[in-house]
């Protein structure tokens, strides 16, 4: 009989691990920037190859980093919302044009509208990699001295802006 307890006790074990997994919200993935300065970079403008863009380019505001791709299928699905929220003016929205070609985000831009400040293209990816990017599209909230408050996985939603993004930014623009 008690050969058949560990098998069980690691059975139960992992019954207890799956169960508590299958509660957690797959777009909170813990990211190990929150609370870090954000990582530097000198990106060349998506828009103008003779500019660049820099995190230290928006010291003293609290600013949105939305990583997306013209290949992006969920960007798509998000970029109405970013458009309306960035007419509401609340926060700069600051684009990372991801392991794309230059002519497409520009053309996505173009066709679909632009709710960014700048966009700062990133065609090797590499900036992405310093900020932990799974995929995109991707969204971090960045504080007045240029540390990492949240990131969001996934497609921003009106919800997401609602519950998430406003209060943080709200709270933030206090400090």
């Amino acid at each position: 009989m008690k050969r058949f307890l560990l098998p069980l006790g690691i059975f139960i074990a992992l019954l207890l691990f799956l169960g508590v997994g299958l509660r957690l919200n797959p777009r909170e993935v813990p990211s190990p920037f929150i609370g870090k300065p954000a990582p530097s970079f000198k990106l060349s403008q998506l828009g103008d190859a003779e500019q660049t863009i820099s995190p230290s380019d928006m010291a003293g505001q609290v600013w949105l980093l939305n990583v997306w791709a013209s290949w992006c299928v969920s960007c798509r699905e998000e970029h109405p919302i970013l458009l309306e929220f960035s007419r509401q003016a609340v926060v700069p929205i600051v684009g990372l044009n991801y392991k794309d070609a230059r002519a497409d985000g520009n053309g996505w831009l173009r066709q679909f509208g632009n709710p960014y400040k700048v966009s700062a293209f990133d065609a090797d990816g590499r900036v992405g990699i310093n900020y932990g990017v799974y995929g995109v599209p991707e969204t971090f909230v960045i504080d007045k001295q240029g540390v990492i408050r949240m990131k969001y996985i996934g497609p921003v939603t009106l919800e997401v802006i609602n519950t998430k993004l406003l209060p943080l930014i709200k709270e933030l623009n206090r400090a």
